[in-house]
């Protein structure tokens, strides 16, 4: 046997959680890759909706879409994740099955723009509002900097006061690996 990396074990989760037609979330939009990768396990009958405070992370995530021919699944909004509730149409309020954030800052971009805690915060709460029953939301904490670190520590405390039978909360990580490894935190909506 061998222990699944923590990337790997984050979109495993979340092809478990994802079928296609299915309504997702990528809160953090990045590069594109999660927003692509959740853009085929959907299908044509599903939905993406991506969030991105950076003009540039909306732009690398529509080149990569339109290279894959997937642009028509996705809606991407250029505001913060903490909009969701604003953002999605109550027709897919209970319908969304999976979401994932990779927190920290845009890589290659501007490393003082980054997620902050309370706006992070505000969108699992929001998220676990509407998201279906056994969806899952899939953090990617990168703590590896300064804000990353605080930003890692605001969001474990209010994990866990979450009650349990509002949500399953997992930690996944290797804790004998130096600089600061990303690791998975898994919600699952009960």
């Amino acid at each position: 046997m061998r222990l699944e990396r923590v990337l790997p074990f984050g979109r495993d989760l979340l092809k478990k959680a994802i079928t296609p037609g299915d309504i997702v979330i990528d809160g953090t939009l990045g590069n594109g890759h999660d927003t692509l990768f959740l853009a085929q396990l959907i299908g044509s009958t599903g939905r993406v909706y991506g969030f991105d405070i950076q003009e540039a992370a909306i732009l690398a995530t529509k080149g990569r879409l339109a290279e894959h021919q997937l642009s028509d699944r996705v809606t991407l909004f250029h505001q913060g994740h903490e909009t969701i509730i604003e953002c999605i149409p109550p027709i897919h309020h209970g319908k969304i099955t999976g979401a994932v954030f990779n927190l920290g800052y845009l890589p290659g971009g501007d490393k003082d723009i980054v997620t902050r805690p309370n706006t992070t915060i505000s969108a699992i709460d929001q998220l676990l509002d509407i998201l279906a029953p056994e969806g899952i939301i899939v953090l990617v904490i990168y703590h590896g900097h300064p804000e990353g670190a605080v930003e890692r520590d605001y969001i474990l405390r209010y994990l866990k006061t979450v009650d349990q039978n509002r949500a399953h909360i997992l930690q996944y990580q290797f804790i004998n690996q130096m600089n600061n490894p990303p690791f998975i935190v898994a919600i699952e909506k009960r």
